[in-house]
């Protein structure tokens, strides 16, 4: 008896996934604990282990193909045992069945009626020579089908230039005589960033963009959101709908860190970074200012045990936050680690849904830029985002009235109002300056 393979729940926020790559082939033997499937999140790119033993007998989602959390995907059976049909319902193509004809040969797909987007009802199709399976299932890419709806056009009656005949949005446009780039773009010339995984058949990891001229704008490139792009979009607007945010913004004298990390040089590799040291301040100051360490819930505060600061990461074409846990419990060596190998596995895409959830505080640093100073969006639901500026030599005047060189930079503390007020947020701010300036108590 097979055992179904369902679509699973890989982060906390996760509703849905796409199938990016099967690294199993209908037919192979598949061991309890070995990596299955790649799969697409909201957080990040992840393999899919197997949790049984057994030959993979039916592949049920396709690659580039999203599910809701608990749909079947595919199903692991004993060696010899092939996908069966259940009345009523075809079976499934397998990756396999196709060896130089249509795609589908040999082995039927399960049905999936078409459905109106607009009134949910069953539609009637008629079957093209490439583009619909046995058992009726128009064989079309997830980007496509919300397109077809959108502009009216029946998969059904369309010819695939896709892999075995898929369908995809190129496709579509073209049989509702529309230009690929043709749709208003989110901002003049924008361009969003897909992220490189998964393999170039995976439409909704790498969709397909083909540029068409738009007038005055010249050539027009309209590129589909990765799931983590759309996350992203939707918490930062969220965020700026909802809270009610206020700056705060210091000058902090980092010559005693300079001095410091100077020292540390000659005793500890790898050598911590200045923003090492500003996450083990913050660390420091979240435990003593608890409010700044919490949230506002539906009419309450929510005040957290543990102190996890985020660090904003640029990278697989969107902004990736991983999360040093407990950072108030780490010594200054332990954080500079930590944080260099979360920086790694995000940019190696590597990151796990775990790794980039439970923070309580967000420090965001475009110093590495020549970024002066900078004010940023709340990661939602926290109370407050710490953006980090370039260190810089700037002249100051010391007790004497003297003018020095000295080495800073522009901290500036992004504030929700609704847990947070001035004072609370001023006396965090101070509390941070005073741990950078006086940096010995950081590297203890």
């Amino acid at each position: 008896m097979g055992v179904d393979v369902v679509m699973p729940r890989l982060s906390d926020s996760m509703e849905e996934g796409t199938v990016l790559k099967w690294l199993v082939a209908v037919g192979d033997e598949v061991k309890r604990g070995a990596p299955l499937v790649e799969i697409e999140t909201d957080k990040a790119n992840m393999t899919y282990d197997a949790d049984a033993d057994g030959v993979l007998s039916e592949v049920v989602a396709q690659e580039g193909d999203t599910l809701a959390i608990g749909e079947v995907i595919a199903r692991i059976g004993e060696p010899g045992e092939t996908a069966a049909s259940d009345a009523g319902e075809g079976a499934r193509v397998t990756p396999a069945a196709s060896d130089g004809g249509g795609e589908g040969q040999g082995s039927a797909q399960a049905e999936e009626p078409n459905i109106d987007p607009a009134k949910g009802e069953r539609k009637a199709v008629s079957p093209g020579p490439a583009s619909v399976a046995p058992g009726g299932r128009v064989k079309a890419s997830p980007v496509a089908r919300r397109v077809a709806g959108e502009l009216g056009v029946e998969l059904a009656r369309l010819e695939g230039s896709g892999p075995g005949g898929r369908i995809v949005k190129a496709d579509v446009e073209a049989a509702a005589g529309t230009a690929a780039g043709s749709e208003p773009a989110a901002g003049a010339g924008a361009k969003a960033e897909a992220t490189p995984t998964g393999g170039p058949e995976a439409e909704a990891q790498q969709p397909a963009a083909a540029p068409a001229l738009a007038g005055a704008k010249g050539e027009v490139e309209v590129v589909d959101l990765t799931k983590l792009q759309q996350t992203v979009s939707r918490r930062m607007a969220e965020s700026k709908a909802t809270a009610p945010d206020f700056e705060l913004r210091t000058e902090v004298d980092m010559t005693s860190c300079v001095e410091l990390r100077t020292r540390l040089k000659e005793m500890a590799e790898p050598v911590p970074s200045y923003n090492d040291m500003v996450v083990k301040a913050c660390a420091t100051a979240l435990r003593e200012h608890p409010r700044v360490n919490g949230a506002y819930r539906d009419g309450r505060f929510e005040l957290y045990g543990n102190v996890n600061v985020g660090i904003a990461v640029a990278a697989q074409g969107a902004l990736v936050v991983p999360t040093i846990f407990d950072a108030d419990a780490k010594s200054l060596g332990e954080i500079s680690r930590q944080a260099r190998a979360l920086i790694g596995r995000v940019r190696d895409g590597a990151i796990t849904p775990p790794e980039l959830s439970g923070g309580t505080f967000t420090i965001s640093n475009l110093g590495m830029y020549g970024i002066e100073s900078f004010t940023g969006i709340i990661n939602p639901p926290q109370a407050a985002l710490l953006a980090v500026g370039a260190l810089q030599r700037k002249p100051a005047v010391t007790e004497h009235n003297r003018i020095v060189a000295r080495d800073s930079l522009t901290a500036t503390l992004v504030c929700d109002h609704r847990i947070l007020y001035g004072a609370d947020g001023a006396e965090f701010l101070a509390r941070v300056r005073e741990l950078l300036e006086q940096p010995l108590a950081l590297a203890l």
